[in-house]
């Protein structure tokens, strides 16, 4: 399955057609709601003589929740951070509203400052942004993420699950219009974990277009609309859970199929 048959872009383009009829305005705003709030385009990162990623390219669109999943060295961390802007591709390129600057960009070593309070790493990161109501920004985060009961308490104090609420808070400081999560619930309980979910299905919900790497496969096929697949640094597969578990041919088991997608693969 490519790209371009994936997710809100399929949605749009069957949009498009059932007005086709319609002329100047309609049919350019049906337009405009399908374009990509995302795009990759033959993304290679390489360090030395090994390929990172190589030729990847992929499209994301409003309210998709993309799972980007491989085994330990696939590229998935390389490919997040060059969404997010954080290092250059060595070939190829992103673009689309929701790439860059404009992505929150949540790694998985959060960039918090651990002695200063919930709201105050909110306050900084709000001002790195430019966020032109830096107070609105933060009350309406706190409530957002559910934090405002730990607003003053310094972060180095929070638990697991709450630091990792704070790492996507100051991601989302800036309202974009996509998000990018590495590895988001490798350190949380499952207790935690299902309230991560719960609060980020509401961001796809509401239109944000997540992007998120994961080892937890249950998640993938929980959670995730999409499933990117990626080995070696190279895109093996682009579709949902359910058609990778098909393609896989065998177990129903989302797990096993993927460990038999990349055996049958190579990998």
């Amino acid at each position: 399955m490519n790209s371009g048959e994936a997710g809100g872009i399929r949605a749009g383009t069957g949009a498009g057609g059932s007005n086709g009829g319609d002329g100047g305005g309609v049919g350019s705003l049906v337009e405009q709601a399908a374009q990509p709030l995302l795009v990759a385009e033959g993304l290679t990162k390489r360090y030395g003589e090994r390929d990172a990623l190589r030729a990847v390219s992929f499209e994301v669109g409003e309210g998709e929740l993309v799972a980007i999943v491989g085994p330990n060295g696939a590229g998935k961390t390389t490919l997040l951070s060059i969404l997010a802007g954080v290092q250059p591709a060595s070939a190829g390129e992103v673009s689309g509203p929701g790439v860059g600057a404009a992505l929150g960009w949540a790694p998985q070593q959060g960039a918090v400052y651990s002695k200063l309070t919930v709201a105050e790493n909110l306050r900084l990161f709000a001002r790195l942004a430019d966020v032109a109501d830096v107070e609105a920004a933060v009350e309406a985060m706190l409530d957002q993420t559910d934090l405002r009961a730990r607003a003053n308490e310094r972060v180095e104090r929070l638990s697991g699950g709450n630091r990792q609420r704070v790492n996507v808070a100051l991601a989302l400081i800036g309202d974009p219009p996509a998000l990018a999560l590495d590895e988001p619930t490798s350190a949380l309980d499952p207790g935690q974990r299902q309230r991560l979910w719960e609060f980020v299905g509401d961001l796809a919900r509401s239109g944000t277009a997540v992007l998120f790497s994961t080892h937890h496969l249950g998640e993938v096929r929980s959670y995730a609309t999409r499933a990117i697949v990626l080995a070696d640094g190279e895109l093996l597969f682009d579709g949902t859970p359910d058609e990778l578990v098909a393609e896989a041919g065998g177990p129903a088991n989302f797990e096993a199929a993927f460990v038999s997608y990349l055996k049958v693969r190579g990998h």
